[in-house]
């Protein structure tokens, strides 16, 4: 968990991403040999062109590697399978989840010394691609599809408002957030499941690796205390406390915490 607790401690914009998910899918094996899967994700950023200037060129070179040349795409005939979450299985099927998808290609397109980013829109991740005059999606569960502004009619995004997107804009997630993302989907099926132990695992990994994410934290406490391991859970909860300045959560944290030492 060293490595987990690594990425915590990491400045968002020294995270990388697609190494930092590698570690996150490694926390599942015994004795995994990151080294050869380390070296194929840095070499996919050297077969890009570095001089493409365009957003447009950029995201047509980014798509040809990846779903073209390399093969990667959604998968479609078993979405909710955990596989398709864990950046190692990723790489072996050359399938996977829209956000594991991503994180592929935001990170090789900036190991070509290209601004890329992973974007949220309404149940689905997209990459976002920026060049010298706006920025183009990628649609990466879709082979690399790259999206027409009128696909995004409707969408919250300030695409559809009429202008390009900007760096600044709320639907660009950042490093940290776009891990948490691709680990809730695993602790959210888990916990559909029924398999709590599974979702508390995963769980205090999301804790090490956000840990000023007040909510994991709360969470984290609700299953250590379904667990029947109050103290963890107090422990949790003092955890929390120590990331937010809002007295209200404060005070919410308190009584949780008051009501498990009765």
């Amino acid at each position: 968990m060293d490595a987990l607790a690594a990425i915590g401690c990491q400045d968002d914009a020294e995270i990388r991403i697609d190494e930092a998910a590698l570690h996150l899918a490694a926390a599942d094996r015994t004795r995994a040999d990151l080294g050869p899967s380390l070296t194929y994700v840095r070499g996919l950023g050297d077969q890009l062109p570095a001089s493409l200037p365009t957003a447009t060129g950029r995201a047509q070179a980014l798509a040809d590697l990846l779903a073209g040349t390399e093969g990667f795409t959604g998968d479609r005939e078993d979405y909710d399978s955990p596989r398709n979450a864990d950046m190692l299985s990723v790489l072996a099927r050359r399938r996977g989840l829209p956000v594991a998808l991503a994180i592929l290609y935001v990170a090789t397109a900036r190991r070509a010394g290209w601004e890329a980013r992973v974007m949220g829109l309404p149940g689905h991740v997209v990459v976002a691609v920026e060049g010298s005059e706006h920025l183009v999606l990628i649609d990466a569960f879709a082979g690399g599809r790259l999206l027409e502004p009128a696909e995004l009619a409707g969408l919250p995004t300030t695409l559809a408002m009429g202008r390009p997107l900007r760096a600044g804009d709320a639907a660009l997630l950042g490093n940290r957030e776009t891990l948490v993302r691709l680990v809730m989907n695993q602790a959210g099926r888990a916990r559909a499941a029924g398999d709590d132990t599974r979702a508390l695992t995963l769980y205090r990994r999301l804790t090490l690796i956000a840990p000023a994410m007040p909510q994991l934290w709360w969470e984290r406490a609700r299953l250590e205390q379904g667990s029947g391991d109050t103290a963890a859970a107090r422990r949790s909860l003092a955890a929390m406390r120590e990331t937010t300045l809002d007295p209200d959560l404060k005070n919410r944290i308190r009584q949780a915490y008051e009501a498990l030492t009765r």
